[in-house]
Formats: C-alpha cells, sequence, structure tokens
C-alpha cells in the first residue's frame, strides 16, 4: 500500500471513514475501495477523514483502500457543454449509457467533454498581444445559438507567443503564451473548483428584468436578470411546469436546468420534453441553448450536493462569456435532506427538524454566487463585458408549509418570491402563483426599463390591479358571512373586475399555443383595457346604469378573449376592446 493510500474503517450508508490519509485536504476528491467511487472528503481529524460518495456503497466494507487524488470536486469547461446531459458529478449520461447500457456501472468514468470532437476556433488575438486572466481571445461555434468564447483561466496571464485559426479538440493547445514561469500552452478546455465561486471585477445592481412571458410574474412580482427567485409550493401546485416556462420562454441567452433530487418519472419527462422544446426567438431546439443536470431521487443522496454546486459553476462560466443565463434548480429541498441524512452520520449536533445548523448558511452561499457583475476578461477590443446569472429554486415543503425551515433560510437571501398555492391549483388556476402572498424586491429598481420595454403606466396600472385583488380578498369575506346581494353597487364592480383580472390576466394556459407566453407591450395593453373598462363602468354606475347590466356586457366576452390574441393582433384589437366598450356602456347610458 502506498504511502498516501488510506484505509476505510467505517461504512455508514453514503458516509464512508478513512484513516491513513496524510497530505489530504477538506472537500479533495477520493476513489473509494477498489470500485474506484468518487467521494468527497467533508471532515478531517488528524489522518482520519470522513468522505460522503457520491456512488452507491453497497458491499464497500472496512480494510478496503481508499486513493486521494489530492484534487478538489472540479467540473471541466469548454465547448460541448451546452446540449449535454450531465449527473451530478459531470457524468455524460448519454455517453454512459452507449458504455454500459441504461444503470450507470458504480466507478465508470467518462469525459465530460468529448475529446475526439474538432472544433473550428476562430483566434480574436494577435501574437504580441498582452492577455490577461478572462480575456477572450478566440471562439467557436458551438451551437446554432451559442458561441462559445474561449477565455484565459484566472490565474493565467502573459503575451501571445503563438495563436491562429484551425481545428482542434479540446485537449490540443490553440495558443501559447508566454509567462513569468516560461512558454505555457493555452487549451480550450480548464477545469475549475464547484465550491468556489468564478470570480469577476465588480458586482452591479441588477436592473434589468428577466421578461419571462408569465403574466403573474412579469407584472406582478418580476426578478431581474442576476437576480434570485423561490417557488415553493405543495405537491401537484405546479412547480415543475413553472420551470419549464421560465427555461422556454424568458429572455436569457443559455439555460441550465438542474433536476436535484427530483423523483425519476419528473426528471424523465424533462430529459424527454427538452430536446423538443423549440426556441420561440430563433425556431431552433432549445437544447442549442441548454445544459441539463439530472440527478433523480434514487440516485446517491450525497450527489444532490453535488449537483447544484455543478450547476451553478456552468452557469458562471457562460456568465463570464459575457451571455445571460438563467438557472432552474428543482429542487433545493432534496439538497437539504441530502445535507440530514449526511449531517446525521456524522453525528453532528442538529438545528431545526433535524437539519444541520449550517443549512441557512450553505443555502445563502448557494444564491448569493447569483449577481449581474462586470466580467474579469475583456473583449479583444478592450472593452469590459457584463455576464448575469439568475437563479430560479423550486422548493418542495412537507405540504406546502412556508415555516420548513429550508422555506425560511431560502427566503431570507432571495428577493423574488412567487408562493404556490394547492388551493389555487385544485381550482384549476395556473400558474398557481398566489398575488397576496407573493413579493418581489425588484419592483423599484426595473420601473425604468418597464416603462421603456412596455408603457408609461405598465407598473401603475399593475399597483391599482393589485388594490383592486386586495379588496376583493376583504369584500369575499362578507359575501360569505351575508351574501353579495347586501354588497354596495360599486363593491361589486370590483368583485367583477377583480374577477376579470384573475381569469382573464393572470390565469395562462401554458399548453395553448397563443397564451403560453405574452410580451410585455401585450401584457400591458391587457391590463390598460381591464382597468379602462373598471374607469368606465364606474362612471356609468354614477350615471345610474344597473350593476347587473354591466356585469353582462357583450364586451366582457371580448375582454376575456384578449390573451388568445396574436402578438401582431393584439394591440389593434385591444385598442378596438376599448373604444366599442365605451360605446356600449354610453349606450347603456342612453337607454
Amino acid at each position: 500500500m502506498s504511502e498516501s493510500q488510506g484505509t476505510i474503517i467505517k461504512v455508514s450508508g453514503p458516509l464512508v471513514v478513512a484513516e491513513g490519509i496524510a497530505g489530504a485536504r477538506m472537500y479533495d476528491v477520493v476513489k473509494v475501495s477498489e470500485k474506484r467511487l468518487v467521494g468527497e472528503i467533508i471532515e478531517l481529524e488528524g489522518d482520519r477523514a470522513s468522505i460522503q460518495v457520491y456512488e452507491e456503497t453497497g458491499g464497500v466494507g472496512p480494510g478496503e483502500p481508499v486513493f486521494p487524488t489530492f484534487e478538489p470536486l472540479s467540473v471541466e469547461l469548454g465547448p460541448g457543454l451546452i446540449e449535454s446531459i450531465y449527473d451530478g458529478i459531470q457524468r455524460p449520461l448519454d455517453v454512459i449509457q452507449k458504455q454500459v447500457g441504461d444503470f450507470i456501472s458504480r466507478g465508470v468514468e467518462a469525459p465530460p467533454l468529448d475529446r475526439s470532437r474538432k472544433w473550428a476556433f476562430t483566434p480574436l488575438r494577435k501574437p504580441g498581444d498582452q492577455v490577461e486572466p478572462g480575456d477572450v481571445v478566440g471562439e467557436v461555434q458551438e451551437t446554432v445559438l451559442v458561441r462559445h468564447r474561449i477565455m484565459l483561466p484566472p490565474g493565467m496571464s502573459g503575451e501571445i507567443v503563438r495563436i491562429g485559426p484551425g481545428e482542434f479538440t479540446v485537449d490540443e493547445p490553440i495558443a501559447v503564451l508566454k509567462t513569468p514561469e516560461g512558454e505555457q500552452p493555452l487549451k480550450m478546455a480548464q477545469r475549475w473548483p464547484v465550491r468556489r465561486a468564478r470570480p469577476y471585477r465588480r458586482k452591479l445592481q441588477p436592473d434589468q428584468p428577466l421578461v419571462t412571458g408569465q403574466r403573474v410574474v412579469d407584472t406582478f412580482f418580476p426578478i431581474a436578470k442576476g437576480g434570485t427567485a423561490a417557488v415553493p409550493g405543495p405537491f401537484g401546485s405546479g412547480k415543475t411546469v413553472i420551470q419549464h416556462q421560465f427555461a422556454k420562454w424568458s429572455d436569457a441567452e443559455i439555460i441550465i436546468f438542474v433536476g436535484c433530487g427530483e423523483r425519476g418519472n419528473e426528471m424523465t419527462d424533462v430529459l424527454l420534453e427538452f430536446p423538443h422544446l423549440v426556441d420561440p426567438k430563433s425556431g431552433e431546439p432549445l437544447m442549442k441553448r441548454t445544459v441539463l443536470v439530472a440527478n433523480t431521487s434514487n440516485m446517491p443522496v450525497a450527489a444532490r450536493e453535488a449537483s447544484i454546486y455543478t450547476g451553478i459553476t456552468l452557469a458562471e462560466y457562460y456568465r463570464d462569456m459575457g451571455y445571460s443565463v438563467a438557472l432552474q434548480a428543482d429542487s433545493t429541498s432534496r439538497w437539504a435532506e441530502a445535507m440530514r441524512e449526511i449531517s446525521g452520520r456524522l453525528e453532528e449536533m442538529p438545528g431545526e427538524e433535524g437539519y444541520p445548523a449550517y443549512l441557512a448558511t450553505r443555502v445563502a452561499e448557494f444564491y448569493e454566487r447569483a449577481g449581474h457583475v462586470v466580467c474579469l476578461g475583456r473583449t479583444p477590443d478592450g472593452k469590459e463585458q457584463q455576464g448575469a446569472v439568475s437563479v430560479v429554486g423550486s422548493v418542495s415543503p412537507p405540504g406546502g408549509d412556508l415555516n420548513d425551515p429550508v422555506v425560511q433560510a431560502t427566503l431570507r437571501v432571495v428577493k423574488v418570491f412567487w408562493s404556490l398555492e394547492d388551493r389555487l391549483a385544485f381550482q384549476r388556476h395556473f400558474p398557481a402563483i398566489s398575488w397576496l402572498n407573493s413579493y418581489s424586491l425588484y419592483s423599484d429598481v426595473l420601473r425604468e426599463s418597464f416603462d421603456r420595454q412596455a408603457t408609461p403606466e405598465f407598473m401603475k396600472d399593475a399597483a391599482a390591479a393589485m388594490q383592486l385583488l386586495e379588496k376583493e380578498a376583504e369584500l369575499e369575506e362578507i359575501v360569505r358571512l351575508v351574501g353579495k346581494d347586501t354588497l354596495s353597487a360599486q363593491d361589486r364592480l370590483v368583485l367583477e373586475v377583480a374577477r376579470s383580472i384573475r381569469e382573464d390576466f393572470l390565469h395562462q394556459n401554458a399548453f395553448h399555443e397563443v397564451d403560453t407566453y405574452a410580451s410585455l407591450p401585450k401584457q400591458a395593453a391587457m391590463l390598460s383595457a381591464i382597468l379602462r373598462f373598471y374607469e368606465i363602468s364606474r362612471a356609468a354606475l354614477a350615471r345610474g346604469v344597473e350593476v347587473g347590466a354591466i356585469e353582462e356586457a357583450a364586451v366582457r366576452d371580448r375582454i376575456a378573449r384578449m390573451k388568445y390574441l396574436t402578438e401582431d393582433e393584439a394591440a389593434t384589437a385591444i385598442a378596438q376592446t376599448c373604444a366599442d366598450g365605451e360605446k356600449e356602456l354610453a349606450a347603456m347610458e342612453a337607454r
């Protein structure tokens, strides 16, 4: 046995304790037993190490060897990431399937990036140029939608000695740099430890909206590019459909979808559905700008943690190229459950509901890696470039209990809260986001962008609509107690208009070819039409028109059908609806 080789003294599920590992550090990767299972050191005491193993440990016992690598858990970054499907430790699942069949064998390895594929490299620098860490030196057309910018890895700088166009694999040198340590080759592939955030120059205030095309989100609870959001909700409330809608319609340039401990059938839906989804902006398959990290509930629990960190590192890498990236994590509750299990096996002092005391810290560290930043490197013409990572994490609290420690730890760090309610889902109201419990802290900083992209009245109309919905909630208490007939005509009108906002504006069919997405101008026009109807109806009431006649006005049906107007038809048709509504109510007054 070699000096550095350790010996297993205890196996407890995904936790393996070994001794005799000299020189190892925290979070170093080790290979456990002769099967060479991938593990990570999470506790050190002298030469005794506690290791969380990312593969099934059945059959592994005391006395077997442990082989340290003396390297942290890292991901491989370079051309070929887009369209890939990885597991939590960045093994390409499609490659492994060809090697071993439908079930992953223990200890199986495959390079994350294809070593045989040649990429057409176009240099953007020339010999003699001085380059710094993060600078773009060339690019590769990774897919029809993504130009992959080849950057100097952090920590590398110098003068370009040799660079030129050609076809290269990710392992072949595309340039040679003269550095203080001598000449060094530059390859397209680079490695980065997943637990360490990639560096940037400075963080900026997120002031551009991440437009999702989902009316309840964009109008009432918007998220910024570089922002963070949480989607907690019970089983069956539509978390996965919302994540799919964001992946398909949000105006991010790169999508990273992490399935963290999700049920196998849900992850299968993603794997089967995403390759067939069409990117609405380009007409190309959505996978041409997507990376999937798949980790199902029947995979070893420790790998859930790796999948979260792998996903955020991939997102930061594309952010450093100047892209806007959206990371969907579904669901962080499964990651927290994995932490709870490992913590219990380590015999640590438990916190609330058995979760480790450091739960909130780990959750905060993950979400803090989101942001709108000035990237570390510069473009070939010397300009700064900006990138953004937006993180949307879904949380699955037991029974939808928002007092769950994972939900509370998440809400302390995210700026947007979309509260999913099973009550709305049972009423077939989708997206089932509660307009009374949700909030967004980005609304004020995004006001200027919304004024420019929609209309100057958009945010004002959104506030007026929210007031009507809140008033409706108050009136419903009275209606339940004494009935609708006891309300004044003005209050009955409020109920009718609030119903219109709920059913005609907030309700959105994700599977309808037109209603699945609404641009900001269309959202503004729809909301304006409903509020305009409210204003002219109030005036008509004051002049003696019966509230029953207003409720049955023909224009109400046209308002209800606004959502099915295409983007080209919307502006003209909605304006005409408003004009016809005014005429109809004027005719009622005349009668």
